[in-house]
């Protein structure tokens, strides 16, 4: 089976781009033949590519000049599949992992200003992407979308009225090996020596890039409300950087909050943390979340994250509204405690257990499958 992945750029610590390199590698472990069409991938080997990647100016026209490339690109190639992780209507299947784009502004609009939202109405760039969007969910040739959530799924079929048959929910998998919870004995006294963390303190942690997304604003403000002592480790980029530090010192958090920046390897964070926390605006399914759950940290997400859907409230993890600033310190304040915060954690790590990489390939190849016979006949 010859399959065609569409991914835009590859970054190490992306979240959508590991969900592709780790599909890449499990699918051709279950004997698919994948390449991967992109302007760029450092995959380290795993699988063949087709670079599409033509000059532009601002994101706009990254978006639109990549579309039409791969359309193009795609026309002298034979594919069985092709799956696209864009926004690209001349694909057979799409994975929406960015979620729903009409959702994710509506959750925006709730922290932006009347100005701020006027910005966003006139904003080319999220034209285009709607126009994009329901270009794509319309197109004759779809024959399937990948849902990484529940959510997703509802939100498509909400704003698009896609056929249930055509939807499917497939959650993300994640290496069980390589995240696990002897992470802790191999990297905490490392890390938090080195952030001159003490080993007795409480440590929260959000990995995750894009700060006003993935509410940190809601996360230092509820820092403030739970006990001194703890302290908070964010891993990841933002162009506001500065911003967000400024904002932790005027809270008087400057000594409490570490930044990290982005890292190609967060397990190490992982292993230093004692509870993962993730107040995101609009997360479709956050792969920082199963990290945590096989890492077996508590974990404390949104209602508008994908991960909500595998929080048991007070047995692996907290639910809140990503604006809810007391909700928020009021589960941090209950993890805070010793003998609460173990037993959540002891149940986090089952949390994930059925989904590895292997049985996420084994799903999508059983799509494929149905989707490739359905040709024939």
């Amino acid at each position: 089976m010859k399959i065609a992945l569409i991914r835009q750029r590859y970054t190490p610590f992306g979240g959508a781009e590991r969900f592709v390199a780790n599909a890449v590698r499990a699918l051709r472990a279950e004997g698919a033949s994948l390449t991967v069409v992109t302007r760029q991938w450092e995959s380290g080997g795993e699988g063949e590519s087709l670079i599409c990647n033509p000059p532009y100016l601002g994101s706009l026209w990254r978006d639109w000049s990549f579309a039409r490339c791969v359309c193009d690109t795609l026309r002298k190639y034979s594919f069985d599949l092709v799956q696209s992780h864009e926004r690209i209507a001349c694909c057979d299947i799409y994975r929406a992992g960015d979620g729903v784009h009409r959702e994710w502004l509506k959750q925006r609009r709730r922290m932006l200003s009347p100005l701020g939202k006027l910005g966003v109405a006139v904003n080319p760039y999220h034209r285009y992407t709607l126009a994009a969007e329901k270009k794509l969910f319309q197109s004759r040739i779809l024959k399937a979308v990948i849902c990484n959530s529940r959510m997703v799924k509802e939100e498509i079929q909400h704003y698009f009225g896609l056929a249930e048959e055509k939807l499917h929910v497939i959650y993300s998998g994640v290496d069980l090996e390589a995240f696990h919870p002897g992470l802790r004995i191999l990297h905490r006294t490392h890390v938090r020596s080195q952030y001159n963390i003490p080993e007795d303190t409480v440590l929260f942690l959000l990995v995750g890039s894009g700060f006003e997304r993935k509410g940190l604003y809601t996360l230092l403000q509820a820092m403030t409300q739970i006990p001194p002592a703890s302290h908070l480790m964010v891993v990841g980029k933002d162009k506001h950087l500065a911003r967000y530090r400024k904002l932790a010192k005027s809270l008087g958090l400057a000594d409490r909050v570490h930044f990290a920046h982005g890292q190609t390897d967060p397990k190490p964070f992982y292993g230093a943390a004692d509870v993962f926390v993730l107040p995101t605006l609009y997360d479709p399914f956050p792969n920082t979340a199963l990290e945590a759950f096989a890492c077996g940290l508590p974990v404390i997400t949104s209602t508008k994250s994908g991960a909500a859907e595998l929080v048991r409230e007070g047995e692996n993890g907290f639910v809140c509204d990503a604006l809810d600033q007391r909700g928020l310190a009021s589960a941090m304040a209950k993890l805070s405690d010793q003998a609460t915060r173990l037993q959540v954690g002891a149940a986090a790590r089952e949390t994930v257990t059925q989904l590895s990489p292997e049985n996420m390939a084994r799903q999508l190849l059983d799509l494929y499958r149905n989707l490739t016979h359905q040709q024939i006949r």
